[in-house]
């Protein structure tokens, strides 16, 4: 297939439009809680001494992924969430309004499937979604940039990710109420034995032991990136590697079935 303007490549550089979103502090508490903070963690779960984990954007722009679905650009039932990466460029305020732009960015042809990439942007962050839509590529666009190497070497630090039975039912409450994390007849339909954990929920919470062992603050977190290779279920325990400090940190996140996070990306100020 030649690349022509009906193909998947007419979605890139479309305007997704401007939103603003609102929350208070118990919404950063709650998305706080439901990613993995405990009742210690008093500067994330303590209203008079909160500090907004960076990653609670990610909540907030949702709508632009989900619009650019809505729009008929992929098959929602079976696009997939490949990648994920967010710049903080500012903290974000314990309560207020949020005035966000979207827009589609590149849009690549991996062969068997297409890759959209949904850039949001505000003045506290800029977040980048990239969606697999099997069945969509093909058409003769570029393949776009490829998985990052592994690195090499033993990992500077080893940690622990502990996820909670009831996390997803938890993590749903912050705005993704996708049946495939809390139905286990919607979560049999895509193959899995029983609901799994929102990506975007493992990747948050993967932050707050990687800033402990980088000797870092999650609220203090600058970049973040990674690419989902597999689901996490609740309950579950993965072990988290990082090569790097807290400057820059290249981190993987594993668990008894294998890779679950990699080509990982943070940087903490």
């Amino acid at each position: 297939m030649t690349e022509t303007t009906s193909t998947p490549t007419r979605w890139r550089g479309l305007d997704l439009g401007t939103r603003v979103v609102g929350y208070d502090e118990r919404d950063a508490v709650l998305y706080a809680l439901a990613v993995g903070a405990r009742a210690t963690d008093l500067d994330l779960v303590f209203e008079d001494r909160l500090r907004v984990l960076p990653t609670f954007a990610l909540t907030l722009a949702q709508w632009a992924p989900d619009a650019l679905g809505a729009l008929g650009a992929f098959d929602t039932k079976t696009a997939l969430h490949g990648s994920q990466s967010l710049d903080v460029l500012a903290p974000l305020p314990r309560s207020g309004e949020i005035s966000m732009s979207a827009r589609v960015g590149e849009v690549w042809d991996k062969g068997r499937a297409a890759v959209f990439e949904v850039v949001v942007e505000s003045d506290y962050f800029v977040a980048t979604w990239s969606l697999f839509a099997p069945g969509a590529g093909g058409f003769g666009g570029d393949r776009g940039p490829s998985a990052p190497f592994a690195p090499e070497g033993d990992p500077t630090v080893v940690g622990t990710l502990t996820t909670d039975p009831d996390q997803a039912a938890l993590y749903r409450l912050t705005g993704d109420r996708h049946h495939i994390h809390i139905d286990p007849d919607a979560a049999a339909r895509i193959g899995q034995p029983r609901p799994i954990l929102h990506g975007l929920c493992t990747l948050a919470a993967t932050t707050l032991p990687l800033a402990d062992l980088l000797g870092a603050h999650p609220a203090d977190l600058k970049t973040l990136s990674g690419r989902f290779a597999a689901p996490v279920f609740p309950g579950d325990t993965a072990q988290v590697r990082a090569w790097g400090d807290a400057t820059g940190a290249r981190f993987d996140v594993t668990t008894d079935g294998g890779a679950v996070l990699n080509g990982g990306h943070a940087s903490f100020a």
